[in-house]
């Protein structure tokens, strides 16, 4: 049978001193407590630890061996407490998030980040991924956790509002608009304006296209071919501009600004976990709240 690990302890403090009244000084006992505690070790060995008379306090074969051993023991014992206390709260394990390419812009790197700073015992790994696809992968468990733009539809999982995001519009630097630090929504209609693929994103494809449905004369929205074009020539040439979020305006493209549009509702972005959560998933969210409190990611 293991040891108490208490009296444990206390012998190893009495085998450096060898003397009941220092000992129990240190620990911060009374002696007859610590000598009832080495009594119960005595007695659950079944040999003396210690040859005791009102001089001196010696080490028995048993005890000398026990003060050598026990150090090595009661640290191992240690980190395996200190091991399952970290894997309890959350700090141990490997990480998948899964994520939009707009969210990989800056949002997605932030929480990665502070996850490795705040948990070590962490492997973080972030993928991009197609918006719809996020939620259903959270569901299932081929990832973790998920970060999207919008509030996506899908079962089996909860989420939770991380960031708030200014609309605003990339346009050409050179364009008129661009002489504005905000831009009239109407003023923007005037001009095409350049929306994803509808299938990346409908959530935030709907709001975005939504903005301009009252405007006259009635907008004009061009989709280019190729999603996530990175030629951008429509708008490096002032001939379109392209609705977006915030993000857009940290790692601006060559010849590309943005500027936000007066009175647009905030985009949101989402931290998508599963309804049933682990101590991993709640150290996610835990972090994820730490860091938008800190970022003033939710300040109106």
């Amino acid at each position: 049978m293991a040891p108490d690990t208490v009296s444990l302890r206390y012998f190893l403090v009495l085998a450096q001193e060898l003397n009941f009244t220092r000992a129990a000084a240190r620990i911060g006992i009374a002696q007859p407590a610590l000598s009832a505690r080495i009594r119960r070790l005595e007695t659950e060995l079944g040999y003396a630890l210690l040859v005791r008379d009102t001089r001196s306090v010696v080490l028995t074969t048993a005890g000398a061996a026990l003060a050598e051993s026990a150090p090595a023991a009661l640290a191992a014992l240690d980190r395996a407490w200190e091991t399952a206390r970290r894997a309890g709260a959350g700090e141990l394990g490997t990480l998948r998030i899964g994520h939009s390419l707009s969210a990989g812009a800056e949002t997605a790197p932030a929480l990665v980040d502070k996850l490795m700073r705040s948990s070590p015992g962490l492997e973080v790994g972030a993928v991009p991924m197609a918006t719809p696809e996020i939620s259903p992968a959270v569901a299932d468990g081929r990832i973790d956790a998920g970060i999207t733009r919008g509030e996506q539809p899908g079962r089996g999982v909860r989420r939770y509002l991380l960031r708030r995001a200014r609309i605003g519009v990339q346009l050409a630097r050179h364009h008129p608009l661009a002489e504005h630090p905000e831009i009239e929504i109407a003023a923007a209609a005037a001009y095409p304006l350049r929306l994803p693929d509808r299938a990346a994103n409908p959530v935030i494809h709907d709001q975005l296209a939504a903005l301009f449905r009252d405007t006259r004369p009635r907008p004009r929205f061009h989709t280019p071919t190729v999603s996530f074009d990175m030629s951008q020539s429509d708008l490096r040439n002032g001939l379109t501009l392209a609705p977006a979020g915030e993000a857009a305006a940290a790692a601006p493209p060559p010849g590309i600004t943005w500027r936000p549009l007066r009175g647009a509702p905030s985009l949101t972005i989402h931290l998508v976990l599963p309804r049933e959560q682990s101590p991993l998933h709640r150290r996610v969210r835990a972090v994820a709240n730490t860091l938008a409190h800190e970022l003033h990611w939710l300040s109106d």
